[in-house]
């Protein structure tokens, strides 16, 4: 499907200057990116922004720059529609997996197959429930494989008065 919408991503302040890089989800891992893989995981909603930073740790929340994106993609899967997940051959419990800990325990998680297998097929992104603690059932977020400044796969960061800092030296001490 094509999927055209504002999208959501509350950031480490200190990261965001680079609003569009996948690179922080490249070196550590995700839930649907393995190491050296890059991702871009944006929510559907501003309340998931701040779910998925918070983790579900009420009163632990950090300081964070939330930020709007204008997603314009092609090839992006619905994994939240049951009749999406069967064509695509994507089960929700691998969707939710334990995958911090199969990677801490020497497993390759389960999203992390489902994820190499659908970018190997083309898929640019996937839509994904929240596996965020205590996250409601309605909160859905974007997680992308592959995306640009350019179709077929569009990001842009809505930063119409260039408030997002230039470089990272805008947080030193």
């Amino acid at each position: 499907m094509r999927f055209q919408g504002d999208c959501y991503r509350a950031h480490d302040p200190r990261w965001s200057f680079s609003p569009l890089s996948g690179d922080g989800a490249a070196i550590h891992g995700g839930r649907f990116n393995p190491k050296g893989m890059p991702a871009l995981y944006l929510s559907l909603s501003i309340d998931g922004a701040v779910a998925e930073a918070a983790q579900g740790f009420a009163g632990k929340l950090e300081p964070l720059t939330v930020c709007l994106y204008e997603v314009d993609s092609e090839t992006i899967l619905d994994l939240t529609d049951e009749a999406e997940r069967a064509r695509a051959g994507a089960e929700l419990a691998d969707m939710a997996c334990a995958w911090a800990l199969d990677r801490a325990e020497g497993r390759e998680p389960a999203s992390w197959k489902l994820a190499r297998r659908l970018v190997a097929q083309g898929v640019n992104g996937i839509i994904a429930p929240s596996f965020a603690r205590h996250a409601r059932a309605d909160i859905k977020n974007l997680v992308l494989w592959r995306w640009g400044r350019d179709l077929p796969c569009r990001v842009a960061a809505h930063d119409p008065s260039g408030r997002l800092p230039r470089d990272q030296l805008s947080w030193r001490d």
